[in-house]
């Protein structure tokens, strides 16, 4: 048995083996192939985001499917999908900004489980968070997370009339945070986010 991966950063495999489930005298289950999970990130517009996680059947014939578990704190899976034999599975209802983890176990014909899999975090995107500096002149700090393969558009606006492009960001590659810094003016400000 290999020791578990690390995990990634929502654009590749990251390639794990389950463990062997000890039953005492009932069979064991031997996870023989590399196993695998990948994000593929749904991104909606509405507050009822979507991921979709994929990973690489196991080899072993006594695999009878999978639960795709997840959770809102890193090792503790307060939910799961039974996936059964497929090995991709959609979790959708994931509130904007929160940071979900995931992992898999795959389970016999009795219902035994495997160890989970090497955990994947998945950061949801939709959300923009200000914060202005304690004194006058200091910027204006603008959050917001990033899906793999999207690149965003932060636009301004005065009187929401005409929308002004303040900046841009590159496809992203990751899951993760990003921020943007600007000068406070003397009106206000609004701001949206525009997703590609």
């Amino acid at each position: 048995m290999r020791a578990p991966a690390d995990s990634f950063r929502m654009t590749a495999f990251v390639e794990d083996t389950l463990s062997k489930i000890n039953t005492g005298s009932r069979r064991r289950i031997g996870f023989l192939g590399l196993l695998g999970l990948c994000l593929l990130v749904c991104v909606g517009a509405s507050a009822d985001q979507s991921v979709t996680l994929a990973w690489n059947p196991s080899t072993d014939p006594n695999v009878a499917g999978y639960f795709l578990c997840y959770g809102t704190n890193s090792g503790s899976y307060t939910s799961q999908i039974d996936a059964g034999t497929n090995t991709t599975a959609a979790v959708s209802g994931l509130r904007e900004g929160q940071t979900y983890y995931f992992a898999f176990t795959a389970y016999d014909a009795q219902g035994l489980q495997s160890d989970p899999s090497s955990e994947v975090p998945y950061i949801t995107p939709g959300i923009l968070l200000l914060s202005s500096g304690e004194k006058a002149g200091d910027p204006v700090n603008i959050r917001f997370p990033v899906a793999p393969m999207h690149w965003y558009e932060l636009q301004a606006t005065p009187d929401f009339q005409s929308w002004n492009t303040v900046w841009q960001t590159a496809p992203a590659t990751s899951n993760d945070w990003v921020q943007f810094s600007e000068p406070q003016t003397n009106s206000a400000r609004f701001y949206r986010l525009v997703l590609h």
